[in-house]
C-alpha cells in the first residue's frame, strides 16, 4: 500500500472541480432569483385585471349614472318648453282680451 505524494497534476483538477462546483452553485441562486423575479411579476399581472374589471364596473355605474342624468335633463327641458309654450299662449288671449275690453270701453263712451 503505497500512496503516492500528490503532484501538481493534481492541483488543476481539484481547481476545475471546485470551479465548476461554484458555477452550478452560481446558477442555483441566479435561477431562484429569476424565479423569484418571475413570481412577483405573475402576481403582479394577476392584480392588474382584476383592477381592471373593478374599474371597467365602476365606469359602467357611472355611465348608467349619466344616461339617467341626461334622461332627467330632457323632461326638464320639454317640461320647461311646454311651459314656456304655454305661458306664451296665456299672454297672448290675455292681451287680446285686454284690447277686446279696451275697444269696448272706448266705443261706449
Amino acid at each position: 500500500m503505497f500512496k503516492e505524494p500528490p503532484t501538481d497534476l493534481d492541483k488543476p483538477i481539484e481547481s476545475a472541480v471546485a470551479a465548476e462546483i461554484r458555477e452550478i452553485a452560481r446558477r442555483k441562486a441566479d435561477s431562484e432569483l429569476v424565479t423569484n423575479s418571475f413570481s412577483t411579476l405573475v402576481r403582479s399581472v394577476a392584480g392588474g385585471p382584476a383592477e381592471i374589471d373593478r374599474l371597467m364596473a365602476e365606469m359602467h355605474t357611472l355611465r348608467d349614472l349619466l344616461q339617467a342624468e341626461s334622461a332627467r335633463v330632457e323632461r326638464e327641458i320639454i317640461e320647461y318648453a311646454h311651459l314656456s309654450q304655454s305661458a306664451m299662449q296665456t299672454t297672448k288671449i290675455i292681451t287680446e282680451s285686454l284690447a277686446m275690453w279696451r275697444n269696448k270701453s272706448a266705443g261706449a263712451s
